[in-house]
């Protein structure tokens, strides 16, 4: 019996053997191994030692270290001490409270069991190339730590957030900071725990914690270059996609899209295929009473009719359509009104934003159009408006012109600048927003912009635009340099009513898929700049792809991304994604809205003005030939004669006898029959 057993003891030993030697070889720089930074094992804390401590107790310091690492720590090692004093400079406590949060949180790095993995490469052995200031961090905690203190630490972070993390992110599987329990998503790249057999039994510890991350659910598939989705305000609850190549479609509320386009323009639009070129449709607005007077806004790129020769490449134009009176899905295209033509010299920095602000004044958002001063002083016919922020009063009565001026525009009885600026400086202003509800009480119209950099442009901000105000020269609100190669894209003021935690939020981000928000601190006034965490995983079921084209809000408040694969082998591969919130219910009982059934228009303009069109305010402005009330009665000039009727401008319906355009020639025929007939008789 003994000898049956002999082999199985043999190879038990040469198990046990070989895990000892492949300890003593990868031990001192595995991911397994506890050291303290010293190499000595940590301290295992008695019962009557530990402390029930928060990893968020108040005052940091050793008892907030102590309350990270309850069981096993290196703290009371002597090498630990003055480990970060050297840059005391960098993790010193900021004036932002978020940042000094992580701050003190890595300032116990040095009492992890684990402390000689986070701050020593095991890719560089024992002796590492420089001393880290930091430990090594997981992926999504560098980023996070990345955007949330960069600008708020003198002379650091000066680089972009792929090169931070890629000194500072642990990139071999080791351990990686955090090590310990945290209110964050799970997953691999935000917490070393995933790595971890430990992680059941820490998830059981932290089981209370809620992570801050967000879900996006796909909405819609198939789409063709979305760069944008608006609604019309008109309590439809419909949602209206653009299509970059001229095509606006209506998602309805049972969650399709109808089949015939809201509105078709391709033909006019010139439309770029190649990447950073920026022609195509460009924004939707809808007039604040849309639902009475049907009016609509749209801007987009072309190079058609009296433009065909001139200093440029093609024009930006601004034109006013009107819903149909018989398909409220479908727009009248006989009704376009051209407001404003814009020439281009390039095919970047356009702009072309359009948006109604809650004074009822329409603002178009203009890139510089990346014209040189050479290029203003060699070439006439250029406009005055580039890189302005323009505001127009679209509610007039005047029907030979298709705006007026706002007497509040701070250069109206100005002889310099065009009277229709309302701030100007701007140079590729991406998307802009209008905060319906500001939390400044003293602020009345909130309107922030993604922008670019004058001075570096490989920088971006974020503009609050107010009037008046040069930003050639005005700081920004937030100026930092982009996420990575993409340039950044605007969205939208959170006014929804399915996250709480959301509510008050500018949600913004760059082509290449990485999110941030801007929130405005009630007390200080001051805006705090956090990443967005879109989880995949968990409760969370929707996975994002592909570059980000824009953004869209609908008639709740809820705010969507539009994305697109850059293959051009695959021209349907836009979707449509919507931002939940897993901590709450899809639709909250208190954010459920019945919605209306579109209804045509029923104003007294739109019902009787037939031979003109109507202004936003409701008057009826006639065509050439056309006068009277609602423009039903014809012109004709000269007048008709003999009792002849005008019936259409210019063409009268001549009494028996007469005849000619005015009626004013007698038919001798019918005459010579009737004389004719009278000898007869």
């Amino acid at each position: 019996m003994m000898l049956k057993m002999l082999p199985f003891k043999l190879l038990l030993v040469a198990v046990v053997l070989c895990f000892f030697e492949g300890d003593a070889k990868f031990g001192e720089s595995g991911a397994r191994r506890r050291r303290c930074l010293n190499g000595t094992p940590p301290r295992r804390l008695k019962k009557r030692d530990r402390r029930v401590l928060s990893p968020e107790a108040p005052g940091g310091g050793e008892a907030m270290c102590r309350g990270l690492y309850p069981r096993l720590s290196c703290c009371s090692r002597t090498d630990a001490q003055g480990l970060l004093h050297a840059e005391a400079k960098i993790l010193s406590v900021t004036n932002n409270t978020e940042c000094a949060k992580l701050l003190e949180e890595i300032k116990c790095a040095h009492c992890s069991p684990h402390a000689q993995n986070l701050f020593h490469s095991p890719e560089k052995g024992e002796t590492p190339e420089r001393e880290l200031t930091l430990p090594y961090l997981c992926k999504d905690y560098c980023k996070e730590f990345y955007y949330t203190c960069r600008g708020h630490i003198p002379g650091f972070l000066q680089t972009t957030a792929d090169e931070f993390c890629f000194y500072y992110a642990r990139k071999d599987g080791g351990v990686c900071f955090p090590d310990f329990p945290r209110k964050q998503v799970r997953g691999p790249a935000s917490n070393s725990l995933d790595h971890m057999e430990e992680y059941d039994k820490e998830e059981e510890i932290s089981r209370k914690h809620k992570h801050n991350c967000f879900c996006i659910q796909e909405v819609v598939s198939g789409l063709r270059q979305p760069v944008g989705a608006v609604h019309c305000g008109d309590g439809s609850h419909r949602l209206f996609i653009l299509e970059k190549e001229g095509y606006v479609k209506i998602f309805s509320p049972e969650g399709n899209i109808l089949k015939e386009p809201f509105l078709d323009i391709h033909k006019l639009v010139q439309s770029g295929i190649k990447g950073g070129d920026e022609r195509g449709l460009l924004s939707l607005a809808f007039h604040p009473n849309y639902k009475k007077n049907g009016k609509l806004y749209v801007s987009y790129t072309t190079n058609q009719e009296r433009w065909a020769i001139g200093p440029h490449d093609h024009i930006l134009r601004v034109v006013e359509y009107t819903v149909s009176r018989k398909n409220p899905h479908q727009v009248d295209m006989r009704t376009a009104r051209v407001f404003l033509e814009v020439a281009e010299l390039h095919r970047k920095h356009l702009g072309g934003q359009l948006l109604f602000g809650p004074d009822g004044f329409l603002y178009i958002f203009l890139g510089d159009g990346m014209i040189t001063l050479d290029d203003m002083e060699e070439m006439d016919g250029l406009s005055d408006f580039t890189g302005s922020v323009l505001r127009l009063d679209v509610n007039t009565d005047l029907c030979n012109v298709p705006y007026s001026i706002p007497r509040s525009n701070p250069h109206f009885n100005s002889t310099n600048q065009p009277p229709e600026i309302f701030a100007h400086g701007l140079h590729n202003p991406g998307r802009c927003a209008v905060d319906r509800h500001p939390t400044d009480v003293n602020i009345n119209l909130t309107i922030l912009c993604s922008d670019s950099n004058a001075k570096n442009r490989s920088s971006a901000r974020i503009l609050q635009i107010i009037k008046g105000k040069d930003y050639e020269s005005e700081p920004s609100l937030l100026e930092f340099k982009p996420f990575s190669s993409g340039s950044l894209v605007g969205g939208f003021v959170y006014r929804g009513c399915q996250s709480e935690r959301l509510y008050g939020s500018y949600v913004f981000g760059d082509r290449n898929g990485n999110f941030l928000t801007l929130q405005q601190s009630p007390a200080t006034k001051q805006w705090q700049e956090k990443p967005l965490c879109l989880g995949n995983t968990g409760s969370c079921r929707g996975f994002f792809s592909g570059p980000v084209l824009g953004f869209g809000e609908d008639e709740l408040g809820e705010i969507y991304i539009l994305s697109s694969s850059k293959s051009m082998t695959q021209p349907h591969s836009g979707k449509l994604y919507k931002i939940i919130d897993p901590k709450r219910p899809l639709v909250p009982e208190e954010c459920k809205r019945t919605a209306q059934s579109a209804q045509i228009l029923t104003s007294e303009c739109s019902r009787h003005c037939r031979n003109g069109h109507c202004t936003p305010t409701g008057k009826c402005c006639c065509n050439q030939g056309w006068e009277g009330e609602f423009c039903r009665t014809a012109k004709c000039d000269p007048a008709c004669r003999h009792g002849g009727v005008c019936v259409r401008p210019n063409k009268c319906l001549c009494k028996k006898g007469y005849l000619g355009p005015q009626c004013e020639q007698v038919d001798r025929n019918i005459r010579r029959v009737t004389r004719a007939g009278r000898q007869h008789g």
